[in-house]
């Protein structure tokens, strides 16, 4: 049977998509950057540094040759981190199935992307910037609240698959849902996107809020404190999205908004609440000088926090609409190194901005 879809990118998040679409007995291609991972995949069936416990199908392979991957596919799916996206994307958009148009493309990645002059802009509005001309409003972006652990695990979970070309967001769709994986249409893109993006941002405070209330470092915040914090950072993503072009109101009181933003806060599994909580137990902002300096060194950290880019992202693009967005702000002067952890929570306690 030939392999026709590919997944860029072989993370926790990555490797869980490409195994939904493998155990449909569907031959699936995963590129991975590193080749140790690359070999646990194809050896043992299984991704042990991103996605330990996990046994893959055997119908899921993988390669560290980009062009070997992207090439002659029906289906690719970017799943590479933010961080990342722009120069994977460069490496893999010159084989003849992407340049003669194809290959339907979707993305799961979660974040902003920088531009020549270095301002943030979504992904799918990059990406078409590099793209042929076939595949402008044709791209299709995934999000939802999701943990790749659950979804490996078969929990039951939604996601949304949005695109400005409905027959497309309907194909992939098809091609990931199963019965404990719900997935549906949306033609909201920017909405969203704006979504994913900004929530990492709301789950780092959160992670920081939650930090502080069970260590006793103050007595002042409780469960409802957290769902202030919630309230307050899902009228920032509206705020955001509004701005930057998002077309259904209900894209934020659905799975993809407020869904995703609840998961993202609770969930033990979420990696920028667990860095949150890292700042207040570990102190782990204190070897950096400020956000530029934490970026450029990230890989030391040991996971990888999207929340740590977008906060800097969104502080850019707040100033560009003249937004209020003081959780979004606040943190991203944290990151930067501007406050210490407690002046945070006290910034944030006299200007909640809840509507």
């Amino acid at each position: 049977m030939e392999t026709q879809i590919a997944v860029l990118g072989a993370g926790a998040w990555g490797t869980a998509i490409a195994k939904v679409i493998a155990e449909k007995n569907k031959n699936v291609l995963i590129w991975s950057f590193e080749t140790s991972v690359r070999d646990d995949i194809n050896n043992e069936q299984e991704n042990k540094k991103y996605l330990p416990g996990i046994k893959l199908p055997e119908t899921l392979k993988a390669t560290s040759d980009i062009e070997e991957a992207a090439a002659g596919k029906k289906f690719l799916i970017y799943a590479v981190p933010s961080l990342f996206m722009l120069d994977t994307l460069k490496k893999s958009i010159s084989v003849d199935s992407i340049r003669e148009g194809k290959t339907r493309i979707a993305v799961i990645t979660k974040g902003f992307l920088p531009s020549d002059d270095n301002d943030p802009r979504l992904i799918l509005e990059t990406m078409e910037d590099y793209l042929p001309g076939f595949f402008r409003q044709s791209l299709v972006y995934i999000s939802g609240p999701s943990h790749a652990e659950e979804v490996a695990s078969g929990k039951v979970t939604g996601l949304i698959a949005a695109s400005e070309n409905a027959k497309n967001s309907i194909r992939f769709r098809d091609l990931l849902k199963n019965p404990r994986l719900l997935v549906y249409s949306s033609l909201d893109v920017r909405g969203v996107q704006v979504s994913a993006a900004a929530k990492n941002v709301i789950a780092i405070a959160f992670g920081m809020l939650d930090a502080i209330k069970t260590s006793g470092k103050a007595d002042m915040f409780g469960d409802g404190t957290e769902s202030l914090l919630l309230a307050a950072g899902l009228n920032e993503i509206q705020i955001l999205g509004k701005a930057l072009g998002a077309t259904h109101p209900e894209t934020f009181t659905s799975i993809s908004g407020i869904g995703d933003l609840d998961v993202t806060c609770r969930s033990v599994l979420g990696r920028n609440r667990r860095f949150g909580r890292d700042i207040i137990e570990k102190n782990i902002l204190e070897p950096y000088k400020n956000l530029d300096d934490l970026l450029s060194r990230i890989g030391e950290i040991g996971y990888l926090p999207e929340g740590v880019a977008a906060a800097k992202y969104i502080r850019i693009l707040a100033d560009k609409h003249k937004l209020k967005m003081p959780v979004s702000i606040t943190l991203c002067r944290l990151l930067n190194r501007e406050l210490e952890p407690m002046d945070f929570c006290k910034i944030l306690l006299e200007d909640w901005d809840i509507k």
